[in-house]
């Protein structure tokens, strides 16, 4: 099979113990070696790319891609950087978050966008049209498997539709390894560069496994914990 033919899946929102996750970097690779069938993840620590470096590191060791990634805190929301090389500051605007990002040969996705800690906020479609003509981000994540955004998720879904030049992405925002995989993004090819080309090329989408009660009782239990682990990391976590 051609790659032109072969569409694979991609989990580009993860989060480690390096920030606030509960997972150790070989967990997750474990993880998704044994338990996913995702070809190629991301990890978006919060303000830091250590957990990133550890897992690109030991990629070798597995059967998928890891794109260096981070999660940073702009003034006015979070942002994706994936395929960075370097650390990427917090509290700087969104519009020159994303020109540090592309400084580095990276690719900037607006996460959650329109969640509390959304760059647009939970009224903020006009802020996204202007956005489209300001600032020049790669793609849009439409999807976000953590259940209190389901609303944040329609409203990004229904301002994403007829937009041209910016791609829909999907990830899990996982803070625990059994939610990894949750939500996606659909590429066409199965490496990080395949990867990289679908987005550049707006043809990739956003999907998501079905959702069964053992799901949400694992975040249930799983909350204290990370918002723990956000409190021992808050200068990481919440910087800006």
């Amino acid at each position: 099979m051609s790659t032109n033919e072969l569409w694979s899946k991609a989990d580009i929102h993860i989060h480690s113990n390096h920030s606030d996750g509960t997972a150790s970097i070989p967990q997750i690779m474990e993880y998704v070696q044994h338990k996913t069938d995702l070809r190629v993840i991301a990890i978006t620590d919060h303000n830091t790319i250590e957990g990133a470096l550890f897992a690109k590191s030991l990629s070798e060791l597995y059967d998928f891609d890891v794109i260096v990634g981070e999660e940073v805190t702009s003034k006015e929301g979070h942002i994706l950087g994936l395929f960075l090389t370097g650390h990427v500051p917090a509290g700087m605007s969104a519009r020159d978050t994303v020109r540090a990002i592309e400084e580095q040969g990276g690719l900037a996705i607006v996460a959650h966008p329109f969640s509390n800690q959304g760059v647009f906020g939970i009224f903020g479609r006009n802020l996204f049209a202007d956005a489209l003509n300001d600032w020049a981000f790669h793609a849009l994540e439409v999807y976000n498997s953590l259940p209190f955004l389901r609303w944040a998720n329609s409203l990004a879904a229904k301002v994403f539709a007829g937009t041209v030049g910016v791609a829909a992405t999907g990830g899990s925002d996982a803070h625990y390894v059994q939610a990894i995989g949750k939500g996606f993004t659909v590429f066409r090819g199965d490496t990080a560069e395949n990867l990289r080309e679908s987005i550049l090329n707006c043809e990739t989408r956003a999907d998501s496994t079905p959702e069964g009660l053992s799901f949400y009782w694992r975040i249930a239990r799983n909350w204290p914990k990370i918002r723990r682990l956000q409190a021992l990391n808050w200068e990481r976590c919440k910087a800006g």
